[in-house]
């Protein structure tokens, strides 16, 4: 299995990787992730445009149009002490492509999809281990390469409404070495960030 690049723990360093996750569709992650981004003029680079909280905004600029997305790492990682690539969580508009609030995760490393499902009854870290958890609703994740995307497109809406309004978001996924994780990031300013995506990316 090839595993994507390290990445350095600044958004600054993982910024391209994070936007060959946006432009590529759910299945063309993993390989999208082995490659190293192109090298692109200044003007398509992806530029800082707000902090609101926890979350950055920023913006660049694809071949069908401006891209606009919100990002920001865990506050917790569990377990502690399991060494793993940087972890982010992003929603993308993409106006050009008609996409509001497309919802991904990077998960650091590369996580247990259906094929991995353990045959030992006693070992609960499969599959069905990827979802994302705010307040007490929770919301199937589909696992891709070392990404992870919602499972049900249509409830990527009833997430975002959760995440408004929520304090916390925890993303929980097994990997394929057999380890159970979990990320908990901050949802602190996540609405603001998410409004000022939509002024930077007006529906055309």
């Amino acid at each position: 299995m090839i595993r994507p690049p390290r990445m350095n723990t600044g958004v600054a360093g993982v910024i391209g990787f994070v936007l060959l996750a946006i432009l590529a569709p759910p299945s063309h992650v993993l390989a999208a992730a082995a490659k190293k981004p192109p090298e692109k003029p200044a003007a398509d680079k992806p530029l800082l445009v707000a902090t609101f909280g926890d979350w950055g905004v920023y913006q660049t600029k694809s071949g069908k149009g401006r891209i606009c997305y919100t990002l920001a790492q865990p506050k917790e990682r569990l377990p502690a002490n399991l060494q793993r690539d940087a972890a982010y969580a992003f929603i993308s508009d993409r106006p050009g492509e008609g996409v509001r609030n497309e919802i991904s995760f990077i998960m650091g490393f590369d996580v247990a999809g259906a094929a991995d499902a353990a045959p030992d009854p006693k070992k609960k870290t499969t599959a069905k281990d990827a979802v994302a958890v705010v307040g007490d609703q929770s919301f199937d994740l589909l696992p891709k390469g070392a990404n992870l995307w919602v499972k049900n497109a249509a409830k990527e809406g009833q997430l975002i409404d959760e995440m408004r309004k929520g304090v916390k978001l925890v993303v929980k996924a097994a990997s394929k070495r057999g380890n159970a994780t979990s990320d908990s990031y901050s949802l602190s300013g996540f609405s603001q960030a998410l409004d000022r995506v939509q002024k930077e990316c007006p529906a055309i």
